[in-house]
């Protein structure tokens, strides 16, 4: 029996992909990889359902797109040659063919980095930062070139559970941000980054070192983009102290609060945050309210320090 709490994550009104729904993809996929699913907990559900195994130290992903095959066949062969290069990440089961296709959901297979979830520090992060941007990547690994303007503009197009004012307003700051944006001086080398570089998906290993976790967004783009997020967590919404950027700078090298673009990065990764919520309020009273909070904080620039972590 499969069984777990959903950590908070709601269904997103695909009504496939429930605890109930994602259960017999588990099952059949797990079996299909020599894995054994009894007494699996349910992590989280939201872009993926998300398996902890009790039968052996193994994650399961189960993503709700269909369309991110390419996505994950990716993610799993940048796991496999991070592990190469002896840089510590995620790492996949050696023997486990994978992505595999269930009943239409795509699911990958995980090492579990440790039984309970830890976070590391904000100067590992910047540790693993520093790290990641000097490994060169193979060519044939295919990494996408990150398009801050096709990504936004798809996020806004799916938005359903809005109101229209709030989506002519989201669409004309999009504009005027991808303006500014195309008009930035960036003084990083451009290469690999990570993509989503937060406290959040750095893990401690169960044998003590920090682990840089979630690999599908790993792409080609100026090095400023795996530092924004670190940076508007401190400075906008107080989520880090001045202690821990301060740290972060150091170990990373360089402040990025101190270049002339760093307002218009930090608008723009910010509005992809506000559409990210977007996407979930037609699932929870707590999305919604959280959704309403931001839109009055992009209109009045206020209240920023009051926003939610999710």
């Amino acid at each position: 029996m499969i069984s777990g709490s959903d950590g908070g994550w709601e269904d997103g009104g695909d009504t496939g992909f429930t605890a109930g729904g994602t259960a017999p993809v588990l099952r059949d996929a797990c079996r299909s990889a020599g894995l054994d699913p009894t007494g699996a907990e349910l992590l989280r559900l939201g872009s993926n359902a998300v398996y902890r195994l009790a039968s052996e130290p193994v994650i399961v992903r189960i993503a709700r797109d269909p369309a991110v095959l390419p996505e994950m066949e990716r993610a799993v062969g940048v796991a496999r040659w991070l592990e190469q290069s002896g840089f510590p990440a995620a790492r996949v089961p050696r023997d486990t063919a994978q992505p595999v296709v269930v009943g239409g959901r795509v699911v990958t297979f995980w090492e579990s980095v440790q039984e309970r979830e830890e976070y590391a520090t904000i100067g590992e992060l910047a540790d693993l930062l520093k790290r990641l941007h000097w490994l060169e990547e193979p060519e044939s690994m295919g990494l996408p070139y990150f398009d801050p303007h096709a990504k936004l503009a798809s996020s806004l197009a799916g938005l359903d559970g809005i109101s229209d004012r709030d989506r002519e307003f989201l669409e004309g700051r999009a504009a005027e941000l991808g303006k500014e944006y195309d008009r930035l001086d960036f003084v990083l080398p451009f290469g690999m980054i990570h993509g989503d570089a937060n406290i959040g998906n750095v893990l401690r290993h169960r044998d003590g070192h920090a682990v840089l976790i979630d690999l599908d967004g790993l792409a080609l783009a100026p090095r400023e983009w795996d530092l924004i997020l670190t940076a508007i967590y401190y400075e906008r919404y107080g989520w880090h102290t001045r202690e821990e950027y301060a740290e972060f700078v150091h170990r990373y090298g360089f402040d990025l609060m101190n270049w002339p673009g760093y307002e218009t990065l930090a608008d723009l990764r910010e509005l992809m945050m506000v559409a990210w919520i977007g996407h979930q309020v037609t699932t929870s009273e707590r999305f919604a309210a959280e959704f309403q909070k931001r839109m009055y904080s992009l209109r009045t620039g206020e209240g920023r320090d009051t926003w939610g972590a999710f």
